[in-house]
């Protein structure tokens, strides 16, 4: 057996067989080939037209090729530029971030729903004012009725008897304590 036409790929199903190498691709033609001429003329094109667009695709292909070397060229000098001026790709983020949200902020959509949102802000404030009015004139009109005054007077006698005539803001002393207090302590 000889190794050059062994299989030696050890993923193959065919692993250690002899593989035929008779057969040659090359004898294959390749769909979309320029200067294929296997592939029959469109109707209506002679063989010059066909070898005239063919050479013109050709020199189109080479164009684009250039093209993508001078702009991948152009895109390394500019970050290379951006590098140098300490521009990274997070500033750039930034900078493209607060532009869109200054155009947002200027769109006549955003415009209008800040009013709206302003007008409703407006509305609910006058509503909870209303509210806080009416709240504070049932509270009033609650302290004045007769069953809170009744309520204030019990309470009024039980502060009376808890702490005494000495309630107005004077310290009670507890009953349980016998020394005086000093003015000067020895300390």
């Amino acid at each position: 057996m000889d190794p050059a036409s062994q299989d030696i790929n050890l993923n193959s199903p065919n692993k250690g067989l002899v593989v035929d190498n008779t057969d040659s691709l090359s004898d294959v033609p390749v769909e979309g080939a320029v200067g294929n001429s296997a592939n029959p003329l469109p109707p209506g094109l002679t063989e010059e037209e066909a070898e005239e667009l063919r050479t013109e695709l050709t020199k189109v292909e080479e164009e684009i090729n250039t093209l993508r070397q001078v702009l991948s060229a152009k895109e390394r000098h500019a970050a290379e530029l951006k590098r140098k001026l300490g521009l990274s790709p997070l500033n750039e983020l930034k900078q493209n971030i607060t532009k869109s949200w200054q155009d947002v902020q200027t769109s006549n959509a955003y415009k209008k729903t800040q009013e709206t949102l302003s007008q409703a802000g407006q509305k609910t404030s006058a509503a909870l004012t209303t509210v806080g009015t009416v709240i504070s004139k049932r509270l009033g009109d609650m302290r004045n009725s007769a069953t809170f005054k009744s309520f204030e007077d019990k309470m009024g006698n039980l502060k009376y008897k808890v702490v005494g005539p000495r309630g107005n803001g004077e310290a009670v002393g507890s009953p349980t304590d016998t020394t005086p207090t000093q003015e000067n302590p020895p300390f």
